[in-house]
């Protein structure tokens, strides 16, 4: 399989992840702040981020990349707030 095909592939997949990801985001089925929405982001962002680098694209490199990263510490920020969230436990009868 040539390396355009590969590289046509994962535009369209990241474009494609990055599209689903906002529409759920406004019908208000995630929420912007949600784990799922943001591994999205960076997922989608690197991917589309690559396909801009084999071409050349470097505003498109640049701007993808650091959607990935923005979305990336906004992983990390939800990793470490269930970390430190203590669990509800019941007072004993």
């Amino acid at each position: 399989m040539p390396v355009s095909v590969v590289v046509t592939a994962l535009g369209w997949v990241g474009a494609a992840l990055c599209l689903t990801a906002y529409i759920l985001v406004t019908r208000g089925r995630w929420s912007p702040t949600s784990g799922r929405y943001q591994a999205a982001n960076v997922v989608s962002g690197l991917m589309l981020g690559a396909v801009a680098a084999s071409s050349g694209v470097w505003p498109s490199v640049v701007t993808n990349v650091v959607w990935a990263a923005v979305a990336l510490h906004a992983v990390t920020s939800l990793v470490r707030a269930r970390r430190h969230r203590t669990p509800s436990v019941p007072p004993a009868a």
